[in-house]
């Protein structure tokens, strides 16, 4: 009795490659929508605890740690730089460890302990050395998070509908970008630090559950095969083969959409044998040559680096334009979650409908003058809240379909890459690397965004932190116009 319980939570857990015994519930924890459900808490769960902190960092460093007023600032930019840094060391790592195991839940796992591990230890930690390490676990397990659950999403509905579901995700993750920051304000205000590591432990707990119950499609498959192998006699291969094919047909229902040769030209993806160890290890390699998914990475980096700006000066603005505690400062980020969360299923909409080009241009495009327009508000009553508020909103609006356009067009090229070296690739593909790479590059950007606008805003000013934020959008739209989606089509009349 006591070795059939342990093989079936081995088999439960998908720790053994033992696909005789199949796990309760195979059906629905496989399904399509509970696979997303899964990676959407994930991620939730990250950005939650992630946005949870940023209104009580700086009261915390100055009421816990000892950290003096005048240096607050500073340390509140370097320790939400050191979790995108741990962020970018892990997560290429994950990107290879992920693709070349046989299932994605090992780590998945594993990336929440290592969160758990770092909120216990952030939210008890008295010294400035304890809360470093404990951004550092939070980064590995947002690199680890990321790069599984975005390469879970892409295996699970295809670069044809990702923008649906990567708009539809983001905009219920973007609850927790939305509410966080006022929760960790209110909660710490009104209950201390106990009441923030009470609502942590709460979601984390949540999550948990849900990746361990998870099954992916290409797990649940094995168990179905294996299962009709039992009941199937057996019998010689002639004669399995199905009554509406014979055995000469070269064709079969997996390989004709896959290559889809009639309907794409995958001759240009096509890779050079690759003899370097490294480019046969870290299989992503080879493809960045693509100018196209160079420049999507690029959006990525852009879009970390204005979000780690926004993260790092808006709660000292709003203290020093209104005089906020924390837990107004926390209301001020909602206007950002709001409209990401209004708008990021219509970005995601429009970037499976109208390509990722036309996304990306517009949405950098908007930013810059949003951008340019946060000098503007100044120290007042009601109407200058309001007004920066207002602009804030805007800015999550843009952003959402930055977010779409950068994680959908890395998507597509790499899926072309796949279909033309299937063979180079293997049965998992290299889209957990390239998630990875995605992942690496938004934490670069958040790594360089906080320290960059901290800095900035000491030396030049608020304002004119903001200005370079604008050049820096606009420079993104140029390129996304030329090189997202491909170069673009220009169109001309036939002379009759």
């Amino acid at each position: 009795m006591a070795v059939s319980a342990w093989r079936r939570l081995l088999n439960t857990t998908q720790i053994r490659n033992d696909y005789s015994h199949k796990p309760a519930g195979l059906r629905w924890r496989s399904n399509t929508i509970f696979i997303l459900a899964t990676v959407g808490v994930g991620i939730f769960t990250d950005l939650f605890l992630y946005s949870l902190v940023v209104p009580v960092l700086p009261f915390l460093l100055e009421d816990r740690v000892g950290i003096p007023p005048d240096q607050v600032q500073r340390y509140t930019s370097a320790l939400l730089a050191t979790l995108a840094a741990s962020s970018v060391a892990f997560s290429p790592i994950a990107g290879v460890v992920a693709d070349s195991v046989s299932t994605r839940q090992a780590p998945f796992l594993i990336g929440l302990s290592a969160l758990i591990g770092a909120t216990v230890l952030l939210f008890t930690s008295t010294t400035l050395p304890l809360l470093i390490l404990a951004r550092i676990l939070q980064g590995a397990s947002s690199a680890l998070v990321w790069t599984v659950g975005m390469a879970l999403c892409i295996e699970t509905v295809g670069p044809d509908n990702l923008g649906k579901t990567i708009g539809t995700l983001f905009s219920f993750i973007s609850v927790g970008s939305l509410w966080a920051p006022a929760v960790g304000g209110i909660l710490y205000e009104k209950t201390g630090v106990n009441g923030v590591l009470g609502i942590a432990l709460a979601v984390l707990g949540v999550d948990f559950f849900m990746r361990l119950l998870v099954i992916e499609k290409k797990v649940a498959k094995r168990y179905e095969a294996e299962a009709e192998s039992d009941n199937e006699p057996s019998t010689p291969p002639t004669e399995t083969t199905p009554d509406n094919q014979t055995p000469e047909d070269p064709s079969t229902n997996e390989r004709q959409p896959l290559l889809k040769p009639q309907e794409e030209d995958l001759t240009t993806y096509i890779l050079p044998k690759q003899t370097h160890w490294l480019l046969r290890t870290v299989k992503i390699l080879p493809c960045m040559r693509n100018p196209s998914l160079l420049v999507a990475l690029l959006l990525a980096l852009i879009q970390a680096i204005t979000i780690g700006s926004i993260d790092a000066t808006v709660a000292t603005r709003s203290h020093e334009l209104f005089g906020f505690s924390s837990l107004r400062a926390g209301v001020m980020f909602l206007p950002i979650g709001i409209m990401d969360l209004i708008i990021g299923p219509i970005a995601g909409w429009a970037t499976d409908r109208y390509g990722t080009k036309i996304v990306a241009t517009l949405s950098f495009a908007l930013l810059a003058p949003i951008f340019a327009m946060l000098r503007f508000p100044h120290a007042g009553g009601v109407e200058q809240i309001v007004f920066y508020a207002g602009l804030l909103g805007c800015v999550g609006a843009a952003l959402a379909g930055v977010g779409s356009s950068s994680v959908v067009e890395p998507g597509i090229v790499i899926d072309k890459y796949y279909k033309a070296n299937r063979e180079f690739f293997g049965e998992n593909g290299p889209y957990a690397q390239l998630y990875g790479m995605n992942s690496a590059m938004f934490n670069i950007g958040l790594t360089v965004g906080p320290e960059l606008a901290g800095e900035l805003k000491e030396a030049i000013g608020y304002g004119n932190m903001n200005l370079v934020m604008a050049g820096l959008c606009a420079g993104t739209a140029v390129l996304s116009f030329v090189y997202i989606g491909g170069p673009p089509k220009v169109s001309s009349r036939r002379k009759t």
